[in-house]
């Protein structure tokens, strides 16, 4: 079912009610300049600081919700947008969601894996077995695309213990740090999907203030993730030293470069936004070359 355009004059955004997505979708809300104050029963959140609301709902329930115009946006797990986007390809019909931004938090993988004592030289080797997952859809479109034949065991939970009880040979499950295939006598061998927190809409151009008010939350949004690992390096070099250390410097915004008062202008003074990670190794080749007064700031916001 498509999202209806029945006008509506606050905007209404999904997030998961618990679990790891939680926590981060409402602190990166909060980031954005948006305050709520939460109903009794735990299940809404009403925008005090913007005509913004949110509904803390299941995870599996979002891209449903907004295909069908009960919200706008959605906070959800990759995995769980590709696995309805697949199915809905798989009956070619229109998923009614679109993915607007990857969020960088809540990183895992869909992959297969097998008993510890198995080898695994090729995809080929799933054909004819029994695989356990919870990502029916993902997994069969994977074995579609690589020609394979095998036999999809759907379960809602538990899937690293069905080679256990004889359900299946492999399985087919998200995982993170891998510590629990470990202790499933599991090993992973192939990725079928990498994995994060995703913002989904319904892609509809709206004719109230939903339109104006997605804007600017993608915006501010745009803007919260942007300084995440930005940082602001100060520094000072000789002038014929400038071209060689603005190379050194991580990918970033144009450096603002300064004449120093008193310096005969020999020395400038070097202000840059990198948005990739300083590391020491940075700084030391800068010194290297000549810099000094190296400082690296935190980058609290940012508004482009």
């Amino acid at each position: 079912m498509q999202a209806s355009l029945q006008p509506r004059d606050r905007l209404r955004i999904a997030v998961q009610k618990s679990g790891r997505l939680s926590e981060h979708s409402q602190e990166l809300l909060a980031k954005c300049g948006l305050k709520f104050r939460t109903s009794r029963d735990k299940l809404f959140c009403y925008g005090e600081s913007m005509p913004v609301d949110l509904l803390l709902v299941r995870d599996d329930d979002i891209p449903g919700m907004i295909a069908q115009g009960v919200c706008e946006l959605g906070f959800v797990g990759q995995n769980v947008a590709r696995e309805q986007a697949v199915e809905a390809q798989l009956k070619d019909r229109d998923a009614g969601f679109q993915e607007l931004r990857e969020l960088g938090f809540g990183h895992c993988r869909l992959s297969i894996a097998i008993p510890q004592e198995q080898s695994y030289d090729a995809v080929t080797m799933l054909a004819g077995k029994r695989i356990a997952t919870s990502y029916p859809n993902l997994l069969q479109n994977y074995l579609n695309q690589n020609q394979v034949s095998a036999s999809i065991v759907q379960l809602s939970g538990s899937v690293e213990i069905a080679p256990k009880l004889g359900t299946a040979e492999y399985i087919c499950d998200l995982v993170s740090s891998g510590a629990t295939l470990v202790a499933n006598q599991l090993k992973e061998v192939a990725v079928l999907l990498e994995s994060q927190a995703v913002l989904i809409g319904s892609g509809l151009e709206y004719q109230d203030e939903r339109a104006e008010l997605i804007e600017l939350l993608l915006r501010r949004l745009d803007g919260v993730l942007r300084v995440r690992e930005s940082k602001l390096m100060m520094f000072q070099c000789p002038r014929a030293k400038l071209a060689e250390a603005l190379k050194l410097l991580p990918r970033g915004d144009k450096p603002a470069v300064y004449s120093l008062e008193g310096s005969l202008s020999n020395e400038l003074a070097v202000q840059a936004v990198c948005h990739e990670t300083i590391h020491w190794k940075h700084l030391e080749e800068l010194k290297a070359i000549g810099a000094h007064t190296l400082v690296v700031l935190p980058v609290e916001k940012m508004l482009a």
